[in-house]
């Protein structure tokens, strides 16, 4: 297939009305090669698109021509000499068309010089892509252009690489706000480093309330986009009816009450990153179009025929298990491995103990900070023996678990000291369905009860003595014994020892 990309001129719309030829036609029609594909950017006289479409594809239909794939498209720029919105535009297009095409023209002479020196510097990074131009005579030239700017760029980068090796390395400043001393975290925030220096696609793994949502935050704001929107959608909040409008947008009429055009998140994000949290949530018809946007940069309004091209970068959350859902038929396989290029685990918080001081602290910082508020709030400190019972605990919910118990522990205590009672007595109790795991067995089958028992007895005592500190008292309650003396002949049987 053979392509031509150009943008729409001033003159090429003056000559229309005169049904006269101006650099786009001259080209479409004396180009060597007949382009089967004609791809035109604009930004402004959309009330001219479509008369300036019939007026080519008559032309070509004359000239017996392929005249079928002709159209406009907007380009959604800040206007016609802003080189960052140009950019960036262009930079799409001639990717998107370089890799669909056995060949893409890029015509020289329509639009602004900004936007001919930028289709010069994208395209020549592309190795089928050739330029064109046409003289006021209506005269089609082949542009040749020797400089290799690949060549010149590295010389000049690897001068500014050579002189910022002697300084010294920058901190990664958006990540600071992830509290780290943990070995897992560490780890976690090394990856994630990593990833927000390049473009590619990020899934983020890890159980409710790890901060999946501040690591995708910590991303893009180390990411070239920090300067751009970051969007951020709940998948799992989302009804089915209203989420292809949510991250589509739509048209105006499309729908009952739909009373004027609304751009979807996919466009509000455009040029940043938008955060898909709960993502295995999404119904497999907009998983669809999740994929279409992801691997040809566009979006299409529910009630429109165009589509709009968007540069967003996509990071995506779940707690759920995703290669579990594509085996059920749930998860499109192939939006799977688009999602996970660049893939972070966030640890528990019973992974991350070295962590738990520091987050106390951080929390009951904000705490106090939002009950100072209020006349009668007095400001509370937690006892170094509460963080240590904190940091035996296993705190299912992580942070966002650990964050509701020290609210209400902050708002229960009448004291200036939060201790450990105190915490205690503000956890909750969920008591977790147990599976009915059905045992079934041959008559050959041999099995030594007495030490399947005796591992699961050991299993929970060491549990109930960790989460109470190793306070037996406690611990005998946890477990349902009727004194402390029956758990210490069970240790002992059990061959369990305590400091």
């Amino acid at each position: 297939m053979h392509t031509l990309l150009t943008w729409l001129g001033t003159k090429d719309l003056e000559n229309m009305l005169v049904e006269a030829h101006a650099a786009i036609s001259t080209i479409a029609l004396k180009s060597t090669i007949p382009f089967d594909k004609i791809v035109i950017l604009s930004n402004k006289d959309e009330d001219k698109w479509n008369q300036f479409e019939r007026f080519l594809q008559k032309r070509m239909a004359i000239a017996n021509r392929p005249n079928q794939d002709i159209q406009v498209y907007k380009a959604h720029i800040d206007s016609p000499i802003d080189y960052q919105s140009i950019s960036k535009v262009a930079d799409q297009w001639i990717s998107k068309l370089s890799d669909e095409a056995d060949t893409l023209s890029i015509n020289l002479t329509s639009g602004t010089p900004t936007m001919t020196t930028l289709s010069v510097l994208i395209g020549k990074g592309k190795s089928n892509t050739r330029f064109l131009q046409s003289t006021p005579k209506n005269e089609v030239i082949d542009v040749d252009i020797p400089l290799d700017f690949a060549h010149a760029y590295a010389q000049s980068a690897s001068k500014g690489i050579a002189a910022k090796a002697t300084s010294e390395p920058s901190l990664y400043r958006a990540f600071d706000q992830l509290t780290s001393h943990s070995d897992a975290m560490k780890t976690a925030i090394k990856k994630a480093q990593k990833i927000a220096a390049s473009e590619v696609p990020t899934l983020i793994l890890g159980e409710t309330g790890t901060g999946k949502e501040l690591m995708a935050n910590a991303i893009h704001q180390g990411s070239l986009r920090a300067q751009k929107s970051l969007r951020i959608v709940n998948c799992g909040a989302l009804a089915e009816n209203i989420v292809d409008s949510i991250l589509f947008g739509h048209k105006k009429g499309a729908f009952t009450g739909a009373d004027k055009d609304h751009p979807g998140l996919f466009e509000q994000a455009d040029g940043g990153t938008l955060f898909l949290d709960e993502v295995g949530e999404l119904p497999l018809n907009v998983q669809v179009k999740l994929l279409r946007a992801l691997q040809q940069g566009e979006v299409t309004r529910l009630g429109d025929t165009k589509s709009i091209n968007v540069d967003v970068r996509i990071i995506a959350a779940t707690h759920q298990d995703l290669s579990a859902l594509v085996a059920q038929g749930k998860f499109r396989e192939d939006l799977f491995y688009r999602l996970a290029v660049g893939i972070i685990d966030m640890p528990s918080l019973n992974q991350r103990k070295a962590d738990i001081p520091y987050i106390v602290e951080q929390l009951a910082e904000q705490i106090n900070l939002a009950g100072a508020k209020h006349p009668s709030y007095k400001s509370k400190n937690i006892s170094d023996k509460a963080i240590n019972f904190i940091c035996t605990q296993s705190w299912p919910g992580n942070i966002r678990e650990l964050w509701s118990t020290l609210n209400r522990a902050f708002l229960w205590s009448d004291n200036r000291v939060v201790d450990e009672k105190d915490i205690a007595d503000s956890m909750i109790n969920i008591q977790k369905s147990k599976p009915d795991h059905k045992i079934t067995m041959s008559i050959h089958d041999k099995v030594d009860i007495v030490q399947i028992t005796d591992d699961i007895q050991k299993k929970y005592v060491i549990a109930a003595l960790k989460a109470s500190g190793n306070v037996k008292k406690q611990a005998t309650k946890i477990l349902g014994l009727k004194d402390h003396q029956t758990l210490t002949n069970w240790m002992k049987r059990l061959n369990i020892t305590i400091d």
